[in-house]
């Protein structure tokens, strides 16, 4: 087994084409023909996690989070950004990452987020330009309270931050991270409520106005449920190798 083996499956998995304009996916770091015995699977590729993958012993490390993203002119110790992608290669540590394509794909991280919120008849929302982001699907009906405490105990969030636009929740659009700029695509598809992370100060008064219910869960906490969805097929598909879910949390803290 190769990175490039490991590299054709992930590909069946969230395909190239379903990825966003601006984003940086697939073999980001490493030699396709390079062998792997070992992989672990994470959200972030930060120096926790790849000491974690040097100390088990990993050739390969599955990220969400792209470890290479945007113009990078060097690879140095320069600064903490650009030692990273030096540090896994110093590891002999190859870095796929699957991003927007995981997340748009077809079981992938919202399909994965909105059944851990226990919503029914989940389908696919076509946001602007067509991206096929957000996921959604109805709930018993609830207030807003109590549906957010319920997204709170879920996803294990430490806090959550949310506004109350009509106050009572049905149905529900969800999208991993960063995805409040899909509100109309929400509203237009007749959800009350959507679930998401970095939701900046304006959004959610523009939430309230509209009368949607805007959660705010956190972009670790939305995301971080595929990834033992991830480990699970990678393991189920390459039952020669080794392959871990990794330790690492949040680095938001709340008080």
């Amino acid at each position: 087994m190769t990175v490039q083996t490991v590299l054709d499956y992930l590909w069946e998995l969230a395909p190239v084409e379903y990825k966003l304009s601006w984003d940086n996916v697939g073999l980001l770091l490493g030699r396709k023909n390079a062998p792997v015995t070992k992989i672990l699977v994470s959200l972030d590729a930060t120096p926790a996690v790849v000491a974690e993958a040097a100390d088990r012993g990993c050739e390969l490390l599955v990220t969400h989070h792209p470890v290479i993203f945007g113009s990078l002119s060097h690879v140095n110790d320069a600064d903490p950004m650009t030692e990273l992608p030096l540090r896994c290669l110093e590891a002999g540590l190859a870095v796929i990452s699957m991003h927007t394509n995981l997340d748009c794909a077809p079981g992938g991280v919202n399909d994965v987020l909105a059944r851990h919120l226990g919503l029914q008849g989940i389908q696919t929302l076509a946001g602007p330009d067509g991206v096929e982001l957000l996921r959604a699907g109805d709930c018993e009906p609830m207030e807003l309270s109590a549906f957010a405490a319920l997204v709170k105990q879920r996803l294990a969030c430490p806090g959550l931050r949310f506004v109350v636009g009509s106050g009572r929740v049905r149905r529900v659009a969800v999208g991993g991270g960063s995805c409040s700029d899909f509100m109309t695509t929400a509203l237009q598809a007749g959800c009350d409520t959507l679930v998401t992370a970095d939701v900046k100060y304006h959004a959610f008064q523009e939430a309230a106005l509209r009368g949607l219910n805007l959660i705010d869960a956190g972009h670790f906490e939305t995301e971080s449920p595929v990834c033992p969805v991830l480990r699970d097929k990678l393991a189920a598909r390459f039952p020669e190798a080794g392959v871990f879910l990794s330790a690492e949390t949040d680095c938001i803290r709340f008080l």
